[in-house]
């Protein structure tokens, strides 16, 4: 059972302190206090886990400062949308809003190689409007003879040349907490030029030591991949391992899946969990082509598999796109034969914006339909 308390009322509050004493003194159960940063206020949320079957919401409800109370329907708590539609979602980081109604792209390099790489791919995101990027530092390989990402060698020219060319938020896996620690260095060294969403990848999706390290941290919002071979059902639960420690503030990825059913693809698409995912929780639903698809090819239209398989995402009310892009793929240290080309960055901005554009018109639609 959740308990939200009005978003007036304050620790201080003497309505505070008679709901949460009435709360803790309640047999076998247990009262949790969590701050939920929404994207328009902050609220505070009271989880009662144990016995609750035999509470009454309707008693609950009536206690001093209570907002509302809802009766948990999945298990994760804090995460989960549990029916509600009132729950607040999405959040404000450095001036960039990431919530279930809006898309933000993220294009830029999977792994960091050179500064003048890094700087052509800053640039060309400026000069196309474009206030956020993905940069990999840290980068977990399959092979221990595979490039491993410069690590914190390059933070310092990654984040002063993101604060050059008007980066806002740079997306940014990490594979141990104390990357955690070298980010927020190296920001503070560098006068803090941008922001990073640190990401957990897909090889990390259930390494939960790393996820409570990460969840503890309040200063950088998560982005989080599904688990390649696992359930929709597992990966949400993991996701809430960042949540329970105290960071709320995360978008969910879809990456595709590994099965052979998938083929030619890198992956099998997942994309159509978007919608599914804003169904059951308050994230943000971010979708990764790149890494779903694995390619360049394209079919007979012209159109890359890559691109339509965004756009399936976008039109089905993805709210980040996260894609590779290089200045040259043949040099790239990770996954150049998936980069698209920065001459293809204006193709890909404008099908992505009529893909957006195909989702509002369907939700209209919806909205008419449901009157």
């Amino acid at each position: 059972m959740i308990v939200i308390l009005d978003s007036s009322i304050t620790e201080s509050a003497e309505e505070y302190r008679q709901t949460l004493g009435y709360l803790s003194q309640l047999p076998n159960v247990t009262a949790h206090v969590h701050k939920v940063q929404g994207a328009q206020q902050a609220l505070t949320e009271i989880y009662l886990i144990g016995d609750t079957r035999k509470l009454s919401a309707e008693d609950i409800g009536m206690l001093p400062g209570v907002e509302r109370v809802i009766r948990i329907a999945e298990e994760y708590r804090i995460l989960g949308r549990h029916r509600d539609g009132q729950r607040a979602s999405g959040f404000e980081y450095n001036g960039v809003l990431f919530s279930q109604d809006n898309l933000n792209v993220f294009a830029g390099l999977c792994a960091v190689d050179t500064p003048e790489h890094v700087e052509q791919m800053l640039r060309a995101l400026r000069d196309h409007g474009q206030v956020c990027t993905r940069m990999g530092a840290y980068k977990p390989r399959t092979s221990p003879y595979a490039f491993q990402g410069h690590g914190k060698a390059c933070l310092p020219y990654v984040f002063e040349l993101a604060g050059k060319y008007g980066i806002k938020v740079v997306a940014m896996e990490v594979t141990h907490e104390s990357h955690v620690e070298e980010i927020h260095e190296c920001l503070e060294q560098t006068g803090h030029p941008t922001g990073v969403m640190v990401q957990i990848g897909t090889r990390n999706t259930q390494n939960f030591e790393l996820l409570k390290a990460v969840g503890r941290q309040q200063e950088f919002p998560v982005l989080f991949k599904r688990g390649f071979g696992i359930t929709l059902n597992e990966s949400l639960n993991a996701a809430e391992y960042l949540a329970s420690e105290g960071n709320s503030r995360v978008v969910f990825c879809l990456r595709g899946v590994k099965t052979n059913m998938g083929d030619p693809h890198r992956n099998l698409v997942d994309f159509s969990h978007a919608p599914v995912l804003k169904r059951l929780t308050r994230m943000p639903v971010c979708v990764d082509p790149s890494h779903s698809v694995g390619t360049r090819e394209r079919s007979p239209e012209g159109i890359l598999d890559l691109m339509h398989a965004a756009a399936q995402g976008v039109v089905s009310g993805a709210n980040m796109v996260l894609i590779d892009f290089h200045p040259e793929p043949a040099k790239a240290l990770v996954d150049g034969p998936q980069a698209m080309l920065l001459s293809e960055l204006s193709w890909f901005l404008e099908d992505v914006a009529l893909a957006r554009e195909c989702y509002e018109k369907r939700q209209a639609l919806a909205g008419r339909q449901s009157r």
